[in-house]
């Protein structure tokens, strides 16, 4: 199941933001939202995210670094359930790490979906030489 696209939107008073219909049927009733990178939000199915933290529990306590991200990805995190017009409590702590003041973009990342403040989404948006990006993971595997 993959989560392709991008939406523009905004944050209603409330701190609420649409999750667009496409997304919300694979996500299910309830899912998470949680601090992303580079200021952005991450938003995990169930099973995705509770996977994602079983691996974390993986990592060595004696590591500071894990400690640190372990504790980070986890006490951002909220499950939220969508309203009857598909709207999301993101919260006060999320929103203000993602630096959102009104309009957001919504973008599937393939096994997540971001939710950015569209002031800085551009940031995020320029990729530079695409040729240069992909010849840099080859040792990933990655060939295009």
């Amino acid at each position: 199941m993959l989560y392709l696209g991008r939406y523009n939107n905004s944050i209603d008073s409330k701190g609420r933001v649409v999750i667009p219909a496409k997304f919300r049927e694979k996500l299910g009733e309830v899912f998470v939202v949680c601090g992303g990178f580079d200021k952005s939000l991450y938003v995990y199915d169930m099973a995705d995210f509770e996977e994602y933290a079983a691996r974390l529990k993986e990592l060595p306590r004696s590591d500071e670094r894990a400690r640190r991200f372990k504790q980070f990805f986890l006490t951002t995190a909220t499950d939220v359930e969508p309203d009857k017009q598909g709207r999301v409590s993101i919260g006060e702590d999320l929103i203000r790490y993602a630096e959102i003041k009104k309009d957001v973009v919504v973008v599937g990342n393939g096994d997540h979906i971001e939710i950015w403040a569209r002031e800085r989404f551009p940031e995020a948006d320029s990729y530079g030489d695409i040729g240069e990006l992909a010849s840099g993971l080859s040792e990933y595997g990655l060939l295009i």
